[in-house]
């Protein structure tokens, strides 16, 4: 493991990347604990969750603590698909608002999850690479099998997202991606990565960020929750004929809209908070492409 986390420190464009073992990707712990495990998501106490506020894994709690292990992963490899609100435009829309990059071009993905968008951007930029992210050793294997037709232009390792050390890099990328993710982060950390993410990206270089993001009103909250669910009956009917997706969905309490403070490692922002860190940090044409569903695609431009 240490050889192949110096391997990949080594590559040209990661300058360095915390020498930690692959960790499952929300080994999420106490505020007084300075380690917390790369990207996605949680789940209610006792059951395997998974889904689309929560990407990739699944949180247990215990006695005040959380714990995840990789078959959570697995779960969200097996309901992604219905729980994630128009998932092929999201990753048709996060695409579209990455400049043309120039040739060589280094495109960073963090938390990447089954690995779709990873792929995507692989395919709609064929002179780029690609630097997946994640805590997750299964789903760090899952992107590598859904990018194997862009294996040579693909590299991939594990972080953690809430930690500083990974967000420098050799070469600074055209654009950083996330997915799902950094709702983890609460506001204080989301702004700290803006800046830092800020400070990385060459100049006219993207972040763009795909989130869910938490309604200011009570209004706003129910009409997230309604449409959340009519979002997974449908995908759940598309995809097999029938609503056992749905009644799983519902089985494990994944509306995060339907119970917002359930979950203390949930921590969604407004859009309109996230917006304005985006300004904050730096960016210039913050903007908001896409809301549904009480999720959000929002990405601002480096100078």
């Amino acid at each position: 493991m240490a050889g192949r986390l110096a391997s990949l420190a080594a590559s040209p464009w990661v300058l360095r990347i915390a020498a930690v073992a692959l960790r499952p990707p929300c080994s999420f712990r106490p505020a007084n604990l300075s380690r917390i495990s790369a990207c996605h998501h949680d789940g209610r106490a006792g059951a395997v969750q998974t889904g689309s506020k929560r990407k990739g894994c699944n949180m247990a709690q215990a006695q005040g603590t959380a714990h995840w292990d990789e078959n959570h992963s697995r779960g969200f490899l097996d309901n992604g698909r219905y729980f994630v609100p128009e998932r092929e435009r999201q990753i048709g829309i996060i695409a579209d608002l990455i400049p043309q990059p120039a040739p060589g071009n280094l495109l960073v993905e963090l938390c990447p999850g089954e690995g779709l968008l990873s792929r995507a951007l692989l395919e709609r930029f064929p002179d780029c690479h690609v630097l997946a992210l994640d805590g997750s050793a299964q789903m760090l294997e899952q992107t590598r099998a859904t990018c194997r037709d862009q294996a040579g232009r693909l590299t991939t390792a594990a972080f953690e997202l809430a930690q500083r050390d990974w967000r420098r890099f050799a070469e600074p990328p055209h654009a950083v991606v996330s997915s799902l993710a950094i709702h983890h982060l609460d506001g204080r950390q989301k702004q700290e990565l803006f800046a830092d993410l800020a400070a990385a990206l060459k100049p006219g270089g993207v972040l763009v960020v795909a989130d869910i993001v938490r309604p200011p009103t009570a209004s706003g909250l129910d009409i997230a929750a309604r449409q959340w669910d009519e979002a997974v009956r449908t995908r759940a009917l598309a995809i097999d004929g029938d609503l056992a997706a749905f009644a799983e969905f519902n089985r494990l309490g994944w509306n995060y809209f339907r119970n917002p403070d359930g979950e203390p490692i949930d921590k969604p922002s407004s859009l309109a908070e996230q917006l304005s860190w985006l300004a904050q940090a730096g960016f210039t044409e913050v903007d908001c492409a896409w809301l549904f569903a009480g999720h959000a695609i929002f990405s601002g431009r480096k100078p």
